[in-house]
């Protein structure tokens, strides 16, 4: 299908958001792809991941790009070409794109309760026990998971752990986001974090505070 949905989050800033219905060989017919990034999709063995990285082009020529003008640095952050900054994700039936003048980072997950088994990993679960229920739970834990996922992806620096070094600050499941902070390695930033949920997924993205 084309673009699932377009958020403007500010006049420099936008997320794109793909529903993956295609095949493959549908999404790959007419987006050419730089040698690395063809090395990397042959050595997918999923085909769900195959449609997920050519979805992501799709959204990039969306905005006027194309797979050269996107680059990796070596802890496997992309870049654009032009300056502007980028994150991705994608997850099962949905990818997603940030694109903005300032850093952010993006994710996507699909509600599970599987989240409820893995959340003292990641965050202080005392702090969500007063949830009226395990839906009401695995939908804030989702975000808190995304939250610090974006950040983690922003700040990209090898050895950062979710529990240890990301804080979101608590919110209602009826905000529309709330503030989180990414400290490490003597280097600590504020940013704003934005949640969108759709068909059992949960979209967050972050921008970073002046």
């Amino acid at each position: 299908m084309p673009l699932y949905k377009t958020i403007t989050v500010n006049p420099t800033t936008e997320v794109l958001v793909w529903k993956i219905t295609e095949s493959f060989d549908y999404l790959a017919a007419d987006i050419t792809l730089t040698q690395h990034c063809q090395n990397r999709v042959d050595g997918m063995k999923s085909d769900l991941h195959k449609r997920g990285f050519m979805s992501v082009r799709h959204l990039l020529k969306e905005k006027g790009y194309t797979d050269f003008d996107l680059s990796y640095d070596q802890n496997g952050k992309p870049h654009l070409k032009d300056g502007k900054h980028i994150s991705i994700t994608h997850s099962y039936i949905f990818s997603a794109i940030i694109i903005s003048d300032i850093e952010v980072g993006i994710d996507i997950e699909k509600q599970r309760d599987k989240i409820l088994k893995i959340a003292h990993k990641f965050t202080p679960i005392e702090e969500y026990r007063t949830m009226a229920n395990d839906d009401a739970l695995i939908r804030k834990l989702t975000f808190v998971w995304g939250a610090k996922e974006s950040l983690y992806k922003s700040f990209s620096t090898p050895g950062v752990r979710f529990l240890e070094h990301i804080y979101v600050e608590d919110f209602r499941l009826d905000d529309p986001g709330s503030k989180a902070s990414i400290s490490a390695y003597g280097k600590k930033e504020q940013y704003q974090v934005f949640f969108d949920e759709f068909e059992e997924f949960t979209l967050v993205y972050a921008i970073i505070e002046d």
